[in-house]
C-alpha cells in the first residue's frame, strides 16, 4: 500500500493538473507545482520502502556521477550522459532507486548549470527514465536492446521538455505546439545519438557493475 505521503503528493499533483486543464491560460504555475508534487511523491515512495544507508549512499553517488557527467558534457549541445547512467541504474537497482538517481542528478547538475522552472521537469523526466528502466529491466539485458531503449528515452525526454516550454511560454495553439516540437528536433536527435553511443560503449558494463554491488550488499542467512 502506498504511504500517506505518496498518496497526498499524488492527490495534490492530480488537483493541480485538473486546475491547469480547466484554466490553461493561467495554468503554467499549476503545472509547475504539479511536477514538484510528482517528484516529491517519487522520493516519498523511495523512503516508504526498506531503504538502508547503503542504498542512500549508492543513490547519492550515482546521482553525483550523472550530474558530473552532465556538467562535463555541457559544452557539447544536447549530449546527456545522465540518461544512460540513470537508465542503467534503473535496470540494475529497480524503479525506485532509478527514479531517485535521475531526479537527484537533474537537481544537483542544475546548481552548476542554472536552476529555474525547468528544474522540476528535468527531475521528473530523468526520474522517469530510471523508473522506466526498472520496470522494463527483463527486456533490456541485451546491449542492443538497451541502446534502442536509450534512443527512445532521448526523444521522450526532449518531448517532455518541449511540451513544458510550449505550455509555459507559448500560445496554447496547435501551431505553436508544432513549432516548438519542430524546433526541438535537432536537439532531441543529438541527445538520442549521444545516448546510443554511450549505451553501446558503456551501458551493459555499468549495469553489471551496479548489479554486482547490489548482490554484495545483500545479507544472506544460511541455516545449517
Amino acid at each position: 500500500m502506498p504511504s500517506r505521503a505518496v498518496t497526498a503528493c499524488a492527490a495534490l499533483a492530480f488537483a493541480l493538473s485538473a486546475w491547469a486543464a480547466l484554466d490553461p491560460d493561467r495554468g503554467a504555475l499549476a503545472v509547475l507545482l504539479a511536477a514538484f508534487a510528482v517528484v516529491a511523491a517519487g522520493f516519498a515512495w523511495l523512503e516508504g520502502g526498506t531503504v538502508s544507508a547503503r542504498d542512500l549512499t549508492l543513490v547519492a553517488t550515482l546521482g553525483g556521477l550523472a550530474a558530473a557527467g552532465r556538467v562535463l558534457f555541457a559544452p557539447v549541445p544536447s549530449v546527456q550522459p545522465v540518461t544512460v547512467i540513470v537508465a542503467a541504474a534503473g535496470v540494475a537497482l529497480g524503479p525506485k532507486r532509478g527514479f531517485a538517481v535521475g531526479a537527484l542528478a537533474a537537481l544537483a547538475s542544475n546548481f552548476f548549470l542554472g536552476q529555474g522552472p525547468h528544474t522540476p521537469w528535468q527531475m521528473l523526466a530523468w526520474g522517469g527514465c530510471g523508473l522506466a528502466g526498472g520496470l522494463l529491466a527483463p527486456f533490456l539485458r541485451n546491449r542492443f536492446a538497451f541502446a534502442a531503449f536509450a534512443v527512445a528515452l532521448g526523444f521522450a525526454f526532449g518531448m517532455v521538455m518541449d511540451v513544458w516550454l510550449w505550455y509555459g511560454f507559448y500560445p496554447h495553439t496547435e501551431a505553436a505546439l508544432l513549432a516548438r516540437l519542430g524546433a526541438g528536433v535537432p536537439f532531441n536527435v543529438a541527445h538520442a545519438a549521444g545516448n546510443v553511443v554511450l549505451a553501446l560503449v558503456a551501458g551493459p558494463e555499468l549495469r553489471r557493475v551496479l548489479e554486482r554491488f547490489e548482490r554484495r550488499g545483500r545479507t544472506e542467512v544460511v541455516w545449517a
